[in-house]
């Protein structure tokens, strides 16, 4: 691989991250925290961007990516894992919402009294785009790193150096949650993006496009992955970095409900009407490689799984679909969908993490099967929680685990699952030991 084919291969991986949500997330954080923006965008780009470059090096040393992570509990375990994982960021919510966020940031501040038509012609027209550049996933990289992500990066630059140079205005104290730890706090709002689940899929494009390039030896698949997501790891943490600074400089100004509010008034602060069009432009761009990202990446799996049904199909019957998703408005995508997300998010994070640390107990699949069900006990009653279920009679069962009240209390169960594991396996590995 030259350099210029790694760097190139980091800028698509970048684009295909960089979603809205990513967009909208720091700035709030930034006016939220105040004085303590530091700390708290650091802990935000440890899980915001650390967690996703850990899937991403998972799927880059696994053989057949997450089926190959899955495949270490059970094959059965590994075709549902894989097949929701695909189907949340894919076709039920991933790529509808990418169209929906960007029909309501980057279009309608400009037709506000529209109605339905006008949405349905605006998500046509993006998944017309979509189709046409996912069509090819060996041009991915020339389309999204060479032409595309250039255009997004020099839209956001240029937002983020203006505001850093004429917003001047002082800091405010912290938030109340940001009053103490906000490190802590930062990294649990960067656990929210979500893109530690994207990255297993994400993971799977680069190494098909690096494929197609010529790098056919598994050792150097791996080493450019990584590569290129140390490139878009980096992009990454300066945007949300530059972002979060200057929403940390907005909090004398007034209060907003949410960082698309903060952006949509900064752009118009720093240049008037044509402000919006340079969000909307940001926005646009974001969202589009993104969904174009899951589109190659959910055709490319379910191929794999059915190869008598082609790739074009595949394409065609996702962009279809999510256009008629999206379509449903943003509010009932997240309604359905975040629950499954909050349930599936965990499992992912423990499955990557043990994928790490296989030679210090073998790749037991106990170890995996005891840390993946602890997990999924918790993150089952924070996905319930999540619908609005009545969950109250399980809290006196499960409150014991630390950090369960941010929605974390999953990860000391993990431990404890994974050391049982290793507890009930090590008979099994003797007597294998001594047959041997």
């Amino acid at each position: 691989m030259k350099t210029r084919d790694v760097l190139f291969t980091g800028l698509m991986l970048f684009s295909l991250f960089f979603g809205a949500g990513n967009l909208i997330f720091p700035p709030y954080l930034g006016m939220e925290a105040g004085t303590a923006v530091w700390p708290a965008v650091l802990g935000f780009i440890v899980t915001g961007v650390g967690l996703p470059l850990l899937s991403v090096a998972a799927v880059a040393f696994a053989k057949d990516g997450i089926r190959s992570l899955g495949n270490a509990v059970h094959p059965l375990f590994s075709l549902c894992f894989s097949l929701a994982v695909y189907l949340a960021i894919g076709p039920f919510f991933g790529i509808p919402r990418a169209a929906s966020v960007a029909y309501e940031i980057g279009a309608k501040p400009f037709f506000p009294e529209s109605g339905s038509l006008v949405m349905w012609l605006f998500t046509g027209l993006f998944f017309a785009l979509v189709y046409w550049l996912s069509l090819n996933p060996s041009k991915l990289v020339d389309r999204i790193g060479q032409l595309l992500t250039p255009v997004l990066l020099l839209s956001i630059a240029v937002l983020c150096l203006t505001g850093l140079i004429r917003l001047d205005d002082p800091q405010a104290l912290p938030a109340e949650k940001y009053a103490s730890a906000p490190f802590v706090k930062g990294m649990l709002e960067g656990y929210l993006t979500m893109d530690t689940i994207a990255a297993l899929a994400f993971g799977i494009v680069v190494i098909h496009a690096l494929r197609d390039r010529g790098v056919d030896r598994p050792a150097l698949q791996a080493k450019a992955t990584v590569q290129a997501g140390l490139i878009a790891g980096l992009g990454l943490a300066l945007v949300y970095g530059g972002i979060a600074i200057i929403g940390s400089r907005m909090a004398g100004v007034g209060s907003f409900a949410n960082g698309a509010e903060l952006l949509s008034y900064v752009s118009s602060l720093l240049f008037g009407s044509g402000g919006k069009l340079l969000l909307g432009v940001i926005v646009a761009l974001a969202c589009l490689t993104t969904a174009v990202g899951l589109v190659a990446a959910c055709a490319q799996y379910f191929q794999e799984l059915t190869p008598t049904v082609s790739y074009r199909t595949y394409v065609i019957v996702l962009t279809l679909f999510s256009f008629l998703m999206s379509n449903l408005g943003l509010n009932a995508l997240i309604a359905v969908s975040v629950p499954v997300l909050t349930m599936l998010y965990p499992l992912a994070i423990v499955l990557v993490a043990l994928s790490f640390f296989r030679r210090f107990y073998r790749g037991s699949a106990k170890v995996y099967g005891m840390a993946l069900l602890f997990t999924g006990v918790f993150s089952l009653y924070d996905g319930l929680k999540t619908i609005g279920l009545e969950t109250a009679w399980l809290e006196p069962l499960l409150s014991w685990a630390p950090l369960f009240s941010v929605g974390l209390g999953w990860v000391v169960p993990a431990l404890i699952g994974a050391a049982l594991g290793l507890m009930i396996d090590r008979p099994s590995a003797t007597k294998r030991k001594h047959a041997a």
